[in-house]
């Protein structure tokens, strides 16, 4: 469990060592932790059916021919696009860029896309221009733009796909989103079984497996 959940792990540790060495500081940091776990609960729930849909509805062939080795210029353009228009912070970029990269993508947009959605995004240049002016935001835009593309072509010199550790994803049937319908079971009898009147993977869930069930139970 340690070694699955490190950060969580290294976070309470943390707590620990702040309780005893200054103590007056740990409820302000509780109070801190607890804005962004908020947050991150109105946040992460879009994200993940974001990120569900991706991966279940859109086909592998796509993501590789728009994000893929060979994307080239058309690539980058429809990456900085997604990350400009992107709502809300940067951590709920990083599942879906996560299902991207399993899907085909390469990381030079993926880079693209996460530096975008960090530094210039929609809303920000037109609150920038607002205040600092339209040629201030113009000129930085271009500049920001032009290192991006840097950083992401040298990044994909320096980190292959094979480097990155993908989280290792629960197989299981979501017993509320599932109404006992019986199509997967009556497709797949050898990856399906029935417990306790619930539906349950016995294996892997396959892209095949999840297309079958028409209520997305299927993880």
């Amino acid at each position: 469990m340690i070694k699955k959940h490190k950060i969580l792990t290294v976070a309470i540790i943390s707590y620990i060592l702040v309780l005893f060495i200054s103590p007056d500081k740990l409820i302000p940091a509780i109070s801190g932790s607890k804005y962004y776990f908020l947050e991150m609960l109105q946040i992460l729930p879009a994200v993940f059916v974001l990120t569900s849909l991706i991966q279940t509805w859109v086909p592998t062939k796509v993501i590789m021919k728009y994000f893929g080795a060979g994307s080239g210029l058309k690539g980058y353009g429809i990456s900085i696009l997604i990350g400009s228009l992107s709502a809300g912070p940067i951590y709920a970029a990083f599942p879906v860029c996560q299902t991207l990269l399993k899907k085909g993508a390469n990381i030079k947009n993926i880079v693209i896309i996460l530096s975008t959605w960090a530094v210039v995004k929609v809303p920000m240049l037109i609150n920038e221009a607002k205040f600092m002016g339209i040629q201030y935001m113009a000129i930085r835009w271009i500049l920001t733009i032009a290192a991006i593309l840097i950083m992401a072509w040298l990044t994909a010199k320096i980190v292959k796909i094979e480097d990155i550790e993908f989280i290792e994803e629960e197989n299981y049937i979501d017993d509320v989103a599932c109404i006992l319908c019986g199509k997967c079971l009556a497709t797949y009898p050898n990856e399906i079984k029935v417990v306790d009147g619930k539906f349950v993977l016995t294996g892997e869930s396959t892209d095949e497996l999840k297309a079958i069930c028409p209520m997305g139970a299927i993880k």
